[in-house]
C-alpha cells in the first residue's frame, strides 16, 4: 500500500464506520474523532520514520486494518460486532508487533500478547453469549434498558460481568499480565504510539459503553477497583525506578490503565472518559517525541542534585494539594459532600498536586508563589470544565454509589503510594528503601513467572525451533561421547 493510498484510507474509514453504525451518539463521535486524529498523526510520523524500510508497505497495510477495526468497535451498537471488531484489531496489531521478525524479544512480546488476547477473547465471547441468552438481545442500548427494568439480575448476568472484567483486564495489560506491554518496545516507535495511545485503552471505552449494565453488578465493579488500584500503585512504583524513556512510558501506561479501570469501578464514568482521551493524546505525543531523551536525562540529573525535601515539606505539600483539589471539587461536583466518588477524585487530585508544592523552593518570592498558586487554580478550574463537558457526553445520567470497601481501597492505595514516595525521598538510603527499589526495579518478578508459564505451555516459534535443533544435535553428540 502506497503512502497516498494509506492517507486516503484513513479519511475514508470514519465515514464507512459511520455508515455501518446503527446508532450514533456523542460518545461514539468523541471516540471516532480520537481514533482518527491519533491515526492521522501517527501515519504522518511513520511516513518519515519508515522511509526506506523494505516492509513499510506491510506496516501501512496492517496499520490501516487496525484503525478500521478500532473505528468499527467504537461505533458498534451490537455486542457481537463489538467483540468481533475487538478481535480483529488485536489480530491486525499482532502483524505490526512482529514488524522486526529478526528480533527475538519482539517475537516473545508479540507471542505473549497473542496468548493473552486469545484468553481475553474466550472471556469476552462467553460474556456476550451469557448476556444475549439472558436478555434475548445483543443490542447494547436494549441490554441496558432490560437490565434496569429487572428487579433481580440472574446469576448468568453477574458471571458475564466478571468475564467482561477479566477480558478487559487481560487486554489492558493489568498486573501480572503486563510484561508484553513493556517488552513491546522492540516494535517501531509508531507501533508503540498506536498501541499505547489507541488500542490498549479500548477496554475503558467498552466499560463506559456498558456502564448502565455494569453499574448494576456491584461485584464486578469492586473487582475493577481491586485490579485497577493494585496495578496503578505497583506500576507507578516500578516506573519511578526506570531511566529508559520508552520503558518508563510503558510502565506509565500500565499504571494509567489501572487508574482508568479504578475510575470505572467507582462509577466515575465521566472521569474515565476524560482520562481515556487525555491519555491517548498525551501518550501519542510522548512516544513520537521520545527522541528527546538527552534533554530529559539532563533535567533528571539537575533534579538529583537538588536538596531533598523534609517530611514536613511532604505534609505541607499534601495540605496545599488538598486546598487546590477542594476548589476543583466545588466547581466540578455541586454534591461533593454526598457523592463518595467525588471524595476519591478529590483525594487523588490532592495527592497528584502535592509534589508541585513539595518541590517549591523555600526562598521563592511572593510573586513566584502567587504564580504557582494561580497556575494550580487554573488547572483545577480547567479540570472542572472538562469534567462537566465529558459528563454531558455520556448517553444518560449513570447513577452509581460505590461500596465503602471500594472507596477505602481506592483512597488507601493512593495514600500509601504517596507515603512510600515521601519516605523514599526523605530517606533514600534506608534499608527498606533499598529493598523496595530492588523489588520495584525487577518489576516485583511478576512477569518472570508469567513468561516461564508461557514458555512451558506454548513457547514462541523461534524457541521451538531452537529446541528442535538441540534435539537434532544431541543424539550425534551422545554418539561421539560413547565412541
Amino acid at each position: 500500500m502506497s503512502p497516498a493510498l494509506g492517507s486516503a484510507a484513513l479519511f475514508l474509514i470514519p465515514l464507512l464506520a459511520l455508515a455501518a453504525a446503527p446508532r450514533f451518539d456523542a460518545l461514539s463521535g468523541v471516540m471516532l474523532a480520537l481514533v482518527t486524529f491519533v491515526a492521522v498523526v501517527i501515519h504522518r510520523y511513520a511516513r518519515r520514520y519508515l522511509d526506506g524500510q523494505p516492509s513499510a508497505a506491510h506496516y501501512r497495510r496492517w496499520f490501516v486494518a487496525t484503525i478500521a477495526a478500532a473505528s468499527l468497535l467504537v461505533t458498534a451498537g451490537d455486542l457481537r460486532l463489538l467483540a468481533l471488531a475487538w478481535t480483529a484489531s488485536s489480530l491486525s496489531l499482532h502483524q505490526l508487533l512482529t514488524f522486526f521478525a529478526d528480533r527475538p524479544q519482539a517475537q516473545v512480546a508479540a507471542h505473549k500478547k497473542f496468548l493473552l488476547s486469545r484468553l481475553a477473547d474466550v472471556a469476552i465471547y462467553a460474556a456476550v453469549f451469557l448476556l444475549g441468552r439472558a436478555f434475548g438481545t445483543y443490542d447494547i442500548a436494549a441490554l441496558g434498558a432490560a437490565a434496569t427494568a429487572m428487579d433481580t439480575l440472574p446469576t448468568s448476568v453477574h458471571a458475564a460481568g466478571y468475564l467482561l472484567v477479566a477480558g478487559v483486564a487481560l487486554r489492558s495489560a493489568q498486573l501480572p499480565f503486563h510484561g508484553w506491554l513493556i517488552q513491546v518496545m522492540e516494535a517501531p516507535t509508531p507501533v508503540s504510539a498506536l498501541l499505547h495511545a489507541g488500542v490498549v485503552n479500548i477496554g475503558g471505552y467498552v466499560l463506559i459503553r456498558l456502564a448502565v449494565l455494569m453499574g448494576l453488578l456491584p461485584g464486578a465493579m469492586t473487582a475493577l477497583v481491586v485490579i485497577g488500584a493494585t496495578t496503578a500503585v505497583l506500576a507507578a512504583l516500578v516506573m519511578m525506578t526506570r531511566v529508559t524513556v520508552k520503558v518508563a512510558l510503558a510502565w506509565s501506561t500500565a499504571a494509567q490503565m489501572g487508574f482508568m479501570l479504578l475510575e470505572c469501578g467507582l462509577g466515575a464514568w465521566e472521569l474515565a472518559l476524560l482520562h481515556l482521551v487525555a491519555h491517548s493524546c498525551y501518550k501519542a505525543h510522548a512516544f513520537l517525541g521520545s527522541g528527546g531523551v538527552v534533554a530529559l536525562q539532563a533535567r533528571r540529573a539537575v533534579a538529583l542534585t537538588a536538596p531533598r525535601p523534609t517530611a514536613l515539606r511532604w505534609i505541607a505539600g499534601a495540605v496545599g494539594g488538598a486546598s487546590i483539589a477542594a476548589v476543583a471539587a466545588l466547581l466540578a461536583w455541586p454534591d461533593v459532600t454526598t457523592d463518595t466518588r467525588a471524595w476519591v477524585a478529590v483525594g487523588i487530585l490532592a495527592l497528584a498536586l502535592a509534589p508541585f508544592f513539595v518541590r517549591l523552593p523555600m526562598a521563592t518570592s511572593w510573586r513566584a508563589t502567587g504564580t504557582l498558586l494561580g497556575a494550580a487554580l487554573f488547572v483545577a478550574a480547567l479540570y472542572a470544565v472538562w469534567h462537566t463537558v465529558f459528563a454531558a457526553l455520556l448517553p444518560a445520567p449513570l447513577a452509581f454509589v460505590p461500596s465503602t470497601v471500594s472507596v477505602v481501597i481506592a483512597l488507601g492505595a493512593f495514600a500509601a503510594l504517596y507515603v512510600v514516595q515521601a519516605t523514599v525521598s526523605v530517606r533514600p538510603h534506608a534499608r527498606a528503601a533499598r529493598a523496595l527499589h530492588a523489588w520495584a526495579f525487577a518489576g516485583f518478578h511478576l512477569d518472570e513467572l508469567f513468561t516461564r508459564a508461557t514458555f512451558l505451555v506454548w513457547p514462541p516459534r523461534h524457541v521451538r525451533r531452537q529446541a528442535a535443533r538441540l534435539r537434532a544435535v544431541t543424539p550425534i553428540a551422545n554418539t561421539k561421547v560413547a565412541a
